[in-house]
């Protein structure tokens, strides 16, 4: 492939904004649209060239904006449609693209769809959500569990019917078998995609149809008693139907009438379910997102061999990514250590495929326990006993040593750390040996050398806790060397010796060294070496 031909998702990269977390520009303790305009120069400088934006849309905020009750509108909370225009023709300004989140397989139970659906039985919208009447001895439809606990049915007293939602009760799932609904869901990407955004984040991709027969979901017989309720069962029925690649397919469909516009898909499933969402001859999803790192154990045998698997699944033509972080699951900093989250950064950064970074995640920020009486995330607080509660990953960016990390000049919505004196951006900004100046150093490289945003991927056989590979494009050849413990190790390859100069290392003492033949690597050291 020549090099004109990668898209712009192909050789950049997306940095998620919380947009509640970001940065707040009038005081109320919440970020909104105003504040992350007042911060893109800083993500510019970064070398980030897509922006993704959680949900800024109308909301009840039963789950933070993930239940919507407009989606061609925008939360009084985060400002007016004005400034979304404003942040879109500003990320553009700067050269970088815009991406929303596209929540599709449910609402809010406010929206004006789900008033009118439940309003009676012959409700002209009654078919655009799932309704069921219970079974004979007046229990629910099926044993189908909620994602943030409990049933997935909720009984409706006035026409005597359970509906099903997939997450919380106020998030009723809409019917994506019914052509009505497919049609005011794809008119709601064409309100976003005719105003410019240059692509959507599709929220839980794989949930958007569910088994025609509805029928009872297998026993998880891995089940342990810290996981989430959801995990009594195995989704077999609720998820990742055979027809939900029809819809996808349907989805790409309206992206392809607008020039190089991306489709991501949320999807946590094992690869070789995962790939299937890139659809028919690609028709499917640009990039069905690969969580992989963020869901495997943190070691190299385990992330070598599912590497080296995904990249042998991806169809012909497909793009790979990759994420370390969401606003979902745990930091990767609290999830592997502060050593060994900037060779997590690297390694994002220097595979094949299209990374996605986690606001925060550059400056090594870690989960901040939230006390009980403070947590605001739904799936904490219907659990209580599982501390499930996603508050922690999701607390205000750390911009500067002023009170509240120069986020807000109000009480922010969750706290920050005792330690955001010394991590922030402004502190980490002027030193050379910071996780900030680590991540700009690494992004630039990358950015500049197409070997490592666009060139081939080549597996190295290592033994012990490194995971080694190559990126090469034309004449430029990179070999990375990751130690993946926190003990020393040789890096020795077998009948090959590898000649080269470091340029990029965790430490960046170790940088301009030549190596060759035999690689002795301390723990929690990554090494980005060009080779002769």
């Amino acid at each position: 492939m020549k090099d004109q031909q990668y898209l712009w998702w192909q050789k950049g990269l997306v940095y998620q904004v919380y947009p509640r977390s970001f940065q707040d520009s009038d005081g109320d303790g919440v970020g909104d649209l105003k504040g992350i305009i007042q911060r893109l120069d800083y993500l510019k400088w970064l070398g980030i060239t897509a922006v993704w934006v959680s949900p800024i849309y109308p909301s009840p905020m039963a789950d933070y904006g993930y239940d919507i009750s407009d989606y061609q509108g925008i939360h009084p909370l985060f400002g007016t449609m004005e400034d979304f225009d404003q942040l879109l023709e500003e990320v553009h300004k700067r050269d970088m693209k815009l991406i929303l989140d596209l929540v599709p397989n449910h609402t809010s139970n406010e929206h004006p769809w789900f008033l009118e659906s439940r309003s009676s039985r012959n409700n002209p919208k009654r078919d655009w959500y799932i309704w069921e009447d219970p079974k004979e001895d007046g229990s629910e439809p099926n044993n189908w569990l909620a994602v943030f606990g409990g049933s997935a049915w909720e009984w409706d007293e006035k026409t005597e019917q359970y509906y099903y939602h997939a997450f919380l009760k106020e998030q009723p799932d809409l019917n994506w078998r019914n052509p009505e609904v497919q049609q005011a869901m794809f008119e709601v990407m064409r309100f976003w995609l005719d105003k410019g955004v240059d692509g959507f984040r599709v929220d839980v991709m794989w949930h958007m149809i569910k088994d025609k027969q509805l029928r009872d979901n297998p026993p998880n017989p891995n089940y342990q008693p810290q996981q989430s309720t959801y995990e009594q069962v195995i989704p077999a029925y609720s998820t990742d139907q055979p027809e939900v690649h029809d819809i996808v397919a349907m989805m790409r469909e309206v992206m392809n009438k607008y020039d190089e516009r991306v489709l991501i898909g949320e999807i946590y499933l094992p690869i070789h379910r995962l790939v299937t969402y890139y659809g028919q001859d690609n028709q499917g999803a640009h990039l069905p997102f690969n969580f992989m790192l963020i869901t495997l154990d943190w070691n190299a045998r385990t992330l070598t061999s599912h590497i080296d698997e995904y990249e042998a699944a991806i169809p012909e033509g497909g793009w790979p990514n990759w994420v370390i972080g969401n606003h979902d699951k745990p930091r990767i900093t609290s999830r592997v250590g502060q050593a060994q989250a900037k060779v997590a950064g690297m390694l994002l950064l220097t595979l094949r495929g299209t990374p996605t970074l986690y606001y925060g995640d550059e400056l090594g920020m870690r989960d901040v326990p939230i006390p009980p009486d403070e947590v605001q995330d739904p799936q904490g607080l219907n659990m209580p006993d599982k501390n499930l509660s996603r508050d922690p990953a999701r607390t205000p960016m750390q911009w500067d040593t002023s009170e509240n990390a120069g986020f807000t000049s109000g009480k922010p919505w969750l706290r920050l750390p005792a330690n955001y004196k010394r991590v922030n951006v402004e502190v980490q900004k002027e030193d050379p040996y910071s996780f900030l100046s680590f991540y700009h150093r690494l992004i630039k490289l990358r950015q500049e050398e197409p070997a490592l945003h666009v060139g081939d991927y080549v597996p190295v056989v290592t033994d012990g806790p490194l995971l080694a590979f190559i990126r090469e494009h034309e004449e430029k050849r990179f070999l990375i060397v990751l130690n993946l413990s926190h003990k020393p190790s040789i890096f020795s390859p077998k009948n090959i010796s590898y000649k080269g100069k470091v340029i990029l290392a965790t430490e960046s003492d170790l940088e301009n060294n030549r190596i060759e033949g035999v690689i002795t690597m301390g723990g929690d050291e990554g090494l980005l070496i060009q080779l002769d």
